[in-house]
C-alpha cells in the first residue's frame, strides 16, 4: 500500500493507515492544504474550484471528502461529476474559477486514486505552488469557515458535451471529411469516463461505433494502462468487426493509443508523432516532448522545417518548454497530446480529432500510415540501488564519461548517439535509476539498455 506526494498532487492506494495510503484523513488534509493555498493565491474572499472525477470505485467517496472540505474551507465548488482530466482543465478558465481538482489515478489500477491539482489557468501546478501545498499539509495549520461563510456547490452535468463541441469547432478538425470516410471504429473505454467522452465525439463525427467496455462502472476489465499486453480484447474486436481502427484511452482520458485495422498497436509513442505530422503540415512551427519520448517526433518536425525541443519528464515541464519556444504542438510519448490552441494539457479527444483528420488527407490504411514514419524501438529498464546511494553522483560520472557525445542533463542524463539514445534518471519514489533506450531494432534497444545497466552498476560499486 502506497501514498506518493508530489508537486502535482497526491496519489495512493485506498484503505489502510493514514499517512501510508490515501485514506479519508489524507484526502481531507490535502484538500485543506489546497484550499489554504488557493485562498492565498486568489484575490477573492471565496475562491471557486472545479472538481471532476473518473469512474473508479473510490471516486464518489473521495469526491465527497474533498468537496466538503473545500466547502468547509469557504470555497465554492463547481461539480462536474463524472468527467475527464482535459474536461476539467478546459472548464477552469471557462468558468473563471480559481483552480481545479481532478480525482483520478490516471492509468493506475482500481485500488488507486489521486488528487490532481490545477491553477486558475486549468494547468498543473509548478514546483513552487506544489511545494506550498505539500508544506501546508505537513504543518496541518488549517482554519475553516464559519457557518455563514461556508462555500456552495454548483452542479454542471454537460461539460463533456461542451468539451466535445469545442474539439469539433477547432479549425483543424475536418468534421465533414471525417464523416465522408464512413469509418468503423472499436473503442475500449476501460469502463471509465472515456466510455462517455470518446463515443460522444465519434458519434458527432459520423463514425460507426463498436463500444467495448464503455460503461463507466469503475470495474476496469483489464489493466487500465493502454499498452499492447492489456489490449487483447480490443485487437480481437477490431479484426472481428473488420474495423478501420481501434481507439483506447486511460481512465481519465489524457492518454491515447490507436490500433491498426490488423489489430496491431499503432504505438503510444506514435500518437504524438502522427498528430504533430498533421498539425505541422498546416502550420509551421516547433514541437516539444519529454526526454524519454521517441526520436520520431524530432524526425517529423525537421521534415516539416521546424525545430524539436526536449523537456524534463513531467507534463508541467513539457508545457513550460512549449510556452518558452512557442511550440505549435507537444506532448509526451505515453500518448499525451498537448495542443495550445485548445489548452495546455494532454487531451485524448483533441488527439482523436487530429488523427482522424490526418487520415482524411493521407487516404491510406492506419497500418500504412504507421509504416510511413521512422521505425524506432524502445526499451525501458531500471537499476536497483542500495538506499542512500548517491544517485546524482553516479549520473554525474556517466555524464563525465560521455561528455564528448550530445548530452542533455536537465533531467538525469540523456546521451544522443547517432543511431540511438539512452536516458537515465532517478526515481523520485524509490532507490532506482530508470533507463530508457531507443534504437532501430528491439534487440539493439535492449542491448543498449543492458550495456548501461552494467556501466551504472560498476560506477555504483565505486560509490559503495
Amino acid at each position: 500500500m502506497t501514498l506518493i506526494k508530489s508537486i502535482s498532487g497526491i496519489r495512493g492506494t485506498i484503505g489502510g493507515e493514514p499517512g501510508e495510503n490515501l485514506t479519508p484523513l489524507d484526502a481531507v488534509k490535502f484538500a485543506s492544504a489546497y484550499a489554504k493555498w488557493i485562498k492565498e493565491a486568489s484575490s477573492k474572499n471565496a475562491p471557486t474550484v472545479v472538481i471532476g472525477r473518473d469512474a473508479r470505485l473510490s471516486g464518489a467517496m473521495i469526491q465527497s471528502l474533498v468537496q466538503n472540505t473545500l466547502i468547509g474551507s469557504g470555497c465554492h465548488v463547481i461539480d462536474l461529476g463524472l468527467s475527464t482530466t482535459p474536461t476539467v482543465e478546459i472548464a477552469v478558465p471557462l468558468e473563471k474559477a480559481d483552480g481545479g481538482i481532478i480525482l483520478t489515478a490516471s492509468h493506475n489500477p482500481k485500488q488507486w486514486n489521486a488528487l490532481k491539482l490545477l491553477n486558475h489557468k486549468g494547468e498543473f501546478l509548478n514546483g513552487v505552488e506544489g511545494q506550498k501545498i505539500l508544506d501546508a499539509a505537513d504543518e496541518e495549520s488549517f482554519s475553516y469557515a464559519s457557518v455563514d461563510d461556508l462555500g456552495t456547490v454548483t452542479v454542471i452535468e454537460d461539460y463533456i458535451d461542451r468539451h466535445v463541441e469545442l474539439v469539433l469547432a477547432m479549425p483543424v478538425t475536418k468534421v465533414d471529411a471525417i464523416k465522408a470516410m464512413n469509418l468503423k471504429v472499436v473503442v475500449d473505454g476501460v469502463n471509465s469516463t472515456g466510455g462517455i467522452a470518446v463515443p460522444a465525439l465519434l458519434k458527432k463525427l459520423g463514425v460507426e461505433l463498436i463500444e467495448l467496455y464503455c460503461e463507466p462502472t469503475g470495474h476496469f476489465p483489464h489493466n487500465p494502462e493502454p499498452l499492447k499486453e492489456h489490449l487483447g480484447d480490443l485487437a480481437e474486436a477490431v479484426k472481428k468487426h473488420q474495423a478501420h481502427l481501434g481507439i483506447t484511452v486511460d481512465p481519465d482520458v489524457d492518454r491515447l493509443a490507436f490500433m491498426t485495422e490488423e489489430g496491431e498497436m499503432f504505438g503510444e509513442e506514435y500518437t504524438l508523432v502522427a498528430c504533430a505530422d498533421y498539425i505541422l503540415s498546416h502550420k509551421k512551427g516547433d514541437t516539444v516532448s519529454n526526454l524519454s519520448s521517441s526520436r520520431a517526433l524530432r524526425d517529423v518536425t525537421v521534415k516539416h522545417g521546424g525545430n524539436y525541443h526536449a523537456a524534463a519528464v513531467g507534463e508541467v515541464n513539457v508545457v513550460n518548454k512549449m510556452k518558452e519556444v512557442n511550440a505549435v504542438i507537444g506532448g509526451e510519448g505515453n500518448g499525451g497530446i498537448i495542443y495550445p490552441e485548445s489548452h495546455y494539457g494532454r487531451d485524448a479527444l483533441v488527439g482523436i480529432a487530429m488523427f482522424l483528420s490526418l487520415l482524411t488527407e493521407k487516404d491510406m490504411k492506419v497500418s500504412e500510415l504507421r509504416s510511413s514514419y521512422p521505425s524506432y524501438f524502445m526499451s525501458k529498464k531500471k537499476v536497483n540501488l542500495v538506499k542512500g546511494m548517491p544517485v546524482d553522483a553516479i549520473l554525474n560520472d556517466i555524464a563525465t564519461k560521455y561528455n564528448s557525445e550530445e548530452l542533455t542533463t536537465i533531467d538525469g542524463v540523456k546521451i544522443d548517439f547517432e543511431e540511438n539514445w539512452v536516458h537515465m534518471r532517478k526515481s523520485n519514489t524509490e532507490p532506482i535509476i530508470r533507463i530508457y533506450t531507443e534504437a532501430f531494432s528491439q534487440q539493439a534497444a535492449d542491448d543498449l539498455a543492458t550495456r548501461f545497466i552494467a556501466e551504472l552498476e560498476e560506477i555504483a560499486q565505486h560509490h559503495a
